[in-house]
């Protein structure tokens, strides 16, 4: 729903149990990521509670600003430089699932833009026996 009122393209996307990644490419002149992350919170949010979903306790402060308990306060942004930086970012969201310990072979994680890139060429399904991105580590 988010994504028909405010076009963005869904690059790669990985959800595991405490967070999740994406990456996006929003259109020419348009700089509301802000706008959408919110849109989306407030939807999730919105059917996870009306579904039965639990949260967690809320300060003061997020009472305050109405904030529910379901999401971090905040996310973190990283415009992509280049096509070697995107190739880093891409590989890092796949990577998440065993850089945490939930999976010993990426194609196990169903949650998973992987199994696109698998599809499309990109990846062999015997990809991410290694880190693929040493030394890099984005703010979970």
């Amino acid at each position: 729903m988010v994504q028909r009122q405010h076009p963005f393209e869904l690059i790669a996307v990985v959800l595991v149990p405490n967070h999740w990644h994406t990456i996006w490419t929003l259109p020419e002149g348009d700089d509301r990521y802000p706008l959408r992350w919110g849109r989306i919170k407030e939807e999730f949010t919105h059917r996870w509670l009306a579904g039965g979903g639990g949260e967690r306790f809320q300060s003061l402060s997020r009472r305050k600003h109405r904030m529910r308990g379901v999401w971090q306060k905040r996310f973190w942004e990283h415009t992509v430089r280049d096509e070697d930086d995107m190739k880093r970012c891409v590989d890092y969201i796949h990577w998440n699932p065993r850089k945490h310990n939930l999976v010993r072979r990426i194609r196990d994680w169903p949650w998973s833009s992987f199994h696109r890139y698998v599809t499309l060429g990109e990846y062999d399904i015997r990809w991410g026996s290694v880190d693929p991105t040493p030394c890099w580590d984005a703010p979970e």
